[in-house]
């Protein structure tokens, strides 16, 4: 006769098996599968009467679930990398831009600034049944600071700043990518930051264009009722170059459009003049260098600065002349225009 197995043998093997699960789960990064395998053995300790341990584990579970990857001392924020799956889907940084920082039309800077006052006020906002806004659209050509406000927001709020890789989220398998992009809103939903879906229209794309696929619809489909059931404290700031590929359907989705575009010669001189203010610019012949300069983005304004301060500071003069503005924006309107 076969005699019944040792109760404590069984569990204490049990027991060794979690904690392999556990220590190659913390290796490999992998939070999810971490507190997966340590309701297991929350569960475990249960079933052989271990209450109070049991009740332990699921104590310790939960404030791990409720720490995010943003950890606050006081005056600084510290971020932790993202982990596990969501290593190869976020990228974050904390940004040190202001909304100052930028140069921007005033009308375009208000809006931006609406955000800021709703965000500051939310507490006040949401006791009164009123929401925030916190779902952006970002719509204009290169260079003309979407990604730049973004990390204005986030600095101004003093929260990380998340990028979503497209590069990862966007597979080639069958539904994939629109578990992966559950994973990213998650994220969204734990922890607070601004997030930014940067070039948009490779996820936003319309439904009815010819060379659409199946799997892109749905991926789409998705993003558009994971977006309208989010109700969490980030922002969500998508930015994209080509607001006519969009699908109709995500406009209604955002809370503000926010359209930028490339500056006129007031803005183009003030971007310019802010740049080289720690120069000499005394003898520049504005109207020139002004009519050069038109259809450039603020982007390549600041580059065109920024080379014409190098060239300056290489013959140790603090000098800035037009003919060095000039050469610089004709080398970049020749890369880029």
């Amino acid at each position: 006769m076969i005699p019944p197995p040792d109760e404590t043998k069984v569990g204490c093997m049990s027991s060794a098996r979690h904690m392999v699960a556990l220590l190659k789960s913390h290796v490999e990064g992998d939070d999810r599968e971490f507190l997966s395998v340590a309701m297991q053995a929350a569960a475990h300790e249960a079933k052989l009467g271990h209450a109070a341990l049991a009740q332990q584990l699921r104590e310790l579970i939960d404030e791990a679930k409720r720490r995010s990857t943003v950890q606050r001392r006081p005056g600084q924020l510290i971020v932790l990398e993202p982990r596990g799956e969501l290593a190869n889907l976020l990228s974050v940084q904390t940004p040190s831009i202001r909304l100052a920082d930028m140069v921007l039309p005033e009308k375009l800077t208000e809006r931006l600034k609406r955000v800021l006052l709703e965000q500051r006020q939310r507490k006040r906002l949401l006791e009164n049944g009123l929401q925030p806004r916190r779902k952006l659209l970002f719509v204009g050509p290169p260079g003309t600071g979407k990604t730049m406000s973004a990390s204005a927001l986030a600095g101004e709020l003093h929260l990380p700043l998340f990028t979503i890789m497209l590069e990862g989220l966007i597979t080639k398998f069958m539904g994939e990518t629109a578990a992966k992009l559950r994973l990213v809103f998650d994220a969204i939903r734990d922890t607070r930051g601004v997030y930014l879906f940067d070039e948009f229209d490779a996820l936003g794309a319309n439904r009815n264009q010819s060379n659409d696929v199946g799997e892109i619809r749905r991926v789409l489909n998705s993003f558009l009722q994971l977006l309208e059931k989010d109700t969490s404290d980030s922002l969500i700031v998508a930015a994209t170059n080509h607001g006519q590929m969009l699908d109709r359907a995500l406009f209604r989705r955002f809370d503000d459009v926010i359209e930028y575009d490339l500056p006129d010669l007031t803005l183009t001189e003030e971007i310019l003049r802010r740049k080289l203010a720690p120069f000499d610019t005394r003898d520049v012949d504005w109207p020139a260098v002004l009519h050069t300069a038109q259809s450039f983005s603020p982007a390549d304004l600041v580059r065109v600065s920024e080379e014409a301060a190098k060239n300056a500071v290489l013959i140790d003069s603090k000098r800035i002349t037009t003919e060095s503005i000039l050469s610089t924006l004709e080398e970049r309107k020749a890369v880029c225009l």
